[in-house]
Order: C-alpha cells, then structure tokens, then sequence
C-alpha cells in the first residue's frame, strides 16, 4: 500500500484537531461572541487562501527556480505549518498517553493513602509546572521546524569517506569520486544555491563526479536550468549519473539524459562505461529508478537490476549509480563493490540522535542515509541537496559527498 493516501488522511486529521483547538482557544481569549466569530472567519479565510495556493487550486501554473515573494509569504509559511503541526499533535498524543498513565498511577496512590489515613498534599505549583512542560513541548516543533526551514535545509555537510575494494586496480588507488544527489531545483533550492554547491564539489578536485537523480520535483520546465547549472560540474574522467523517480514520474527522462549529453555529462539508463587510466579499468554502470514495490505512480518490477546483470565485469571492480537505494541488496548478490543511491534525503526530518529509528525514510527503506556492507559490497546513500514536500531539513543536512577509494 502506498504511504501517500496514508499520509495524506493523517494530515486532514491533524487539521481537524487544530482547527478545533483554535476554536476553544477563541473562546478562552474572546468573550464577545461576534468578534470572536469575525476573528475565526479571518483565520479561517487566511488558512483556506494559503491551502489553496499550496494545493495547487490557484497561483502560478509553473516552478519558478528562484525563491520569489509569493512562495516566500505564500507557500514557507503554510508548508513550515503543515509539517510543525503534525508532530505537534503526535508529541500532545503521547503526552496525553503519558497523563492518563500518571493519573492512573496518581489514583491507585490515593487510594493507598486512604487505606492508610495519610493526608494528601495537594502541589498547584507542580501542576503548573508539568502544564507549562508539556505546552513546551508541542510548541517544540515549530521551533525546530523554524531551524529547519531558516537554517537546516542550508547547513551543507562535505563527507569524507574512504572505501576499501580489496580488487582495486593499483592506478585507483586514492581515486577520488564526488557525488551529488536529489538537486529538486525549485524555488526552495534555486539555481543560484545549486551553482554555490557545484563550486563546492569542484573545488574538492574529485577525479570523477557522480549524480544520482532527482534533478527535478515535477515541473519538466525546470530540467533545463538544472541541467544548466550542473555543466559547470568538472572532474578529469567525466561527469556521469543516473535518473531518479521524479523524472520518471515527469516524463522527463529521454528529454533530460539528452540536455544532459549535450552539455558533456552522460546519464547512465541501463548503460556502463570504462573509467580508463594507467592501462587499467573500473566499470561504471547506471540505472534508471527501479524498486520491487508500488512507490507512487511508479510499478513494481518483477526482479530488480534484471536489465544490468550482462553489465557486471567479473575481471573488474563494478561500480552501480542507483537512485533506489533499495536495489542494494540485489547489487550484493551480484558481486557489485559498491552502490551509490540517494533518494532518502537523510530522511529530511530526522531525530535519529534521540533513537536511530526515527526518521521518515524508514517507512520505505532501511537505508536512509550512510554507508553499509554486505557480503558481496558496499552501499553509500546520500542525504542529497534539496527537499520534498515541505523545505525543511532536521536532523538530515544536505551533503556532498565525496569517495577516496583504496585496496585497504
């Protein structure tokens, strides 16, 4: 079952509890019954307008790839609600569980008290105290998403990671590989911030430089931008990559892997090529977005990396650029040394610092971000650059990444 219809009720759900907390809010504040219903309709028609535009139900009928003033005053502030206001409700859910346990608890401590005549203490300071806690931490997450959404999703990590291929050609050893992932070019991930992070990526003066798909969100007017501000990617043995689902779920993938080719970068659909130096080879290979379950309006294919299998070199160490992170496990049966995938983006809002569980990626995937073994190879997922849904990052920097491969 798709997660989308899922997540989609959940987010009614919390609307409905919000819209009935802001009514006894009024209440509470507003004696005057028909200045508290004027203060309501205003609300109502602010949130409405906003929902509206996000929706898509108005405004432009295009993805600017710059932040202009109407998503920046329009969409920002509706989307930092959106995602804010779920987990709130979520943290007030478990703090109601957590009171009813404490009242149970309070109750059978009373009733003690009573067989044994002991007086009861009452503590109106301790209540207050726990009501203020608790109200502190529901309002938590709108602060953390005001990090996330000002600050986080801007806060680029460079990951230095060595990678041990015991078959290495002694000419790779030390051979530097950079690779960028999930750009979703848009107004929250503009043109000109991309250009910033391609200048960072070069200047780390990688040998090869990968991308790994997501260039675009949904929008096929913005494929030629992205592939614009990624020509200035250089790297002496090329500038390769692969596809990711949202230029399937766009349709974009012929027209975009061909902007790509004509600017010198080459997207790999199915393909490989020799990484040639010094008389010795790595085998490149790509594919296009592939996984075993229904993902969006994706299909299931009956058996992944089918279409690679006469690719491998057993004579060679095998290199795999896959979106899906999730083809890793049939990459290992198939001898290939090393994956790399992104589209997770870390999880995007990830609190895995209070437990390695919590992160949204894990309801499709264990592989959300970081480097993992198998028998038969290795698996590195980017966090990627950019952002789903709702621009804000916590917890899931964005990253480049880059690879120093070794025999040891």
């Amino acid at each position: 079952m798709s997660i989308f219809p899922i997540a989609i009720l959940i987010f009614f759900l919390t609307q409905v509890y919000w819209v009935l907390w802001v009514r006894a809010f009024l209440r509470r504040r507003i004696a005057d019954g028909r200045r508290r219903l004027i203060a309501g309709g205003i609300l109502g028609a602010i949130y409405v307008f906003l929902a509206a535009y996000n929706f898509g139900v108005i405004g432009p009928d295009y993805t600017p790839v710059r932040l202009t003033t109407a998503y920046a005053f329009l969409a920002a502030p509706f989307r930092w609600w959106a995602a804010s206001s779920v987990m709130a409700l979520l943290l007030a859910i478990i703090l109601g569980m957590v009171k009813l346990a404490a009242r149970g608890v309070s109750a059978a401590a009373r009733k003690m008290r009573a067989r044994a005549a002991a007086p009861e203490v009452e503590s109106p300071a301790r209540r207050v105290f726990l009501a203020r806690t608790a109200g502190l931490i529901t309002a938590s997450p709108f602060v953390g998403g005001a990090y996330g959404l000002l600050y986080g999703r801007f806060d680029i990590e460079t990951t230095h990671r060595r990678i041990a291929l015991p078959r290495l050609p002694l000419f790779f050893e030390g051979f530097r590989i950079a690779q960028l992932s999930d750009f979703h070019i848009g107004p929250f991930m503009p043109e000109e911030q991309i250009r910033k992070y391609v200048a960072m990526a070069n200047a780390l003066k990688p040998d090869l430089t990968v991308v790994t798909g997501d260039f675009i969100t949904g929008d096929p007017t913005t494929q030629e931008p992205i592939v614009s501000v990624l020509s200035l990617l250089t790297a002496p043995f090329g500038v390769f990559g692969c596809l990711g689902n949202h230029e399937m779920w766009s349709r974009v993938e012929d027209s975009i892997s061909l902007l790509f080719r004509e600017v010198g970068i080459r997207i790999l659909r199915g393909e490989r090529v020799s990484i040639r130096g010094g008389g010795d080879e790595l085998n490149l290979i790509g594919v296009d977005f592939q996984s075993e379950r229904r993902f969006g309006p994706t299909a299931p294919v009956k058996r992944v990396l089918s279409n690679i299998e006469g690719l491998i070199t057993r004579d060679r160490v095998n290199i795999l650029l896959s979106h899906n992170p999730d083809t890793f496990d049939r990459a290992a049966e198939l001898g290939i040394e090393l994956s790399l995938a992104g589209h997770t983006h870390g999880g995007q809002a990830a609190l895995e610092f209070i437990s390695p569980e919590i992160a949204p990626s894990r309801l499709v995937t264990p592989y959300v971000s970081g480097l993992f073994q198998k028998p038969g190879g290795q698996l590195y997922v980017n966090r990627g650059i950019g952002t789903i849904g709702v621009p804000i990052r916590i917890g899931a920097p964005p990253e480049i990444t880059i690879f120093e491969l070794t025999r040891a």
